[in-house]
């Protein structure tokens, strides 16, 4: 399951950054059936499987959070083989609660801020803003989205499919290119994160030039998703290069071509971050 899981975070089968996590802590739960001669071993070996998940994906701050609680909670705190696995189990369970609440708050707190009518613009595809719409929705709200493609993945093609089947959405595909010519038309910009270190804000590729232009005609743009996502120390976003094959099946001699997963966004072209926590500010 571990190796399974590890090429699904590389090969971008799930994309929600608290997915990742989630999937990731459940795995760990394998360890606890194999067979080990001390708790020493058991310890390492979770140490190493760790470090490999992590790996698999050292852009997402939360997978980053989740494995290191586990790692942190069980390292070194009991004797016996048998309660290492059982304070494993423990752990997991704890830290994938703690996730999926971050996440279900998030949402709670960002729905509470959409109004019934409301135009926005979203980018990419994030479980909780997905959430936030549906709890929206549920509440009696009736909303029309503009929903970028989000290429190469083509990511904001799986939202909107899901948004079409929300009968009081209106969603509309676009091409990332044509963010300037509908923004105008939108309220605002809602969009999930990756993750905010310090002062920068990094999300999917798109996300700067489609804030940068919300900022200069006028649209605020509010950001979703876990506190555990925002982090002060500790952690180094490392951006993530995808296959040149995701931009251009052939390759084509005298072209480099360039697929970075990510971009940096200066959390001052943000007009709010919504977590779990109410909302923060930079």
């Amino acid at each position: 399951m571990i190796d399974e899981t590890i090429e699904e975070i590389r090969e971008m089968q799930t994309h929600s950054s608290s997915v990742v996590a989630v999937k990731a802590t459940r795995a760990l739960a394998e360890l606890t059936e194999r067979d080990y001669a001390t708790v020493e071993e058991f310890e390492r070996d979770l140490e190493r499987n760790v470090g490999a998940l992590k790996r698999a994906n050292p852009s997402h701050a939360s997978l980053y959070n989740a494995l290191q609680d586990v790692l942190h909670s069980v390292q070194g705190e009991v004797d016996d083989l048998d309660e290492a696995r059982e304070l494993t189990l423990a752990t997991i369970d704890r830290v994938v609660e703690t996730v999926e609440t971050g996440k279900r708050r998030a949402a709670q707190e960002a729905a509470a801020t959409i109004e019934d009518g409301q135009t926005f613009l979203t980018h990419d595809y994030s479980s909780t803003v997905m959430e936030a719409v549906e709890l929206a929705v549920a509440d009696g709200a009736e909303l029309t989205a503009y929903v970028t493609e989000a290429r190469p993945r083509f990511l904001g093609r799986k939202f909107a499919r899901e948004l079409a089947a929300i009968d009081e959405v209106e969603p509309h595909l676009m091409v990332d290119g044509a963010s300037g010519m509908f923004l105008p038309k939108c309220d605002r910009v809602i969009i999930g994160m990756d993750c905010i270190v310090e002062e920068t804000l990094y999300n999917r590729i798109g996300t700067f030039p489609l804030v940068a232009a919300a900022n200069e005609v006028g649209v605020p743009v509010t950001v979703v998703g876990s506190s555990a996502k925002v982090v002060d120390g500790g952690f180094r976003f490392e951006n993530e290069i995808r296959s040149p094959s995701e931009v251009m099946l052939e390759p084509v001699e005298g072209i480099e071509l360039e697929n970075p997963a990510y971009d940096a966004t200066p959390v001052d072209l943000i007009d709010e971050v919504i977590t779990d926590e109410g909302v923060v500010e930079f």
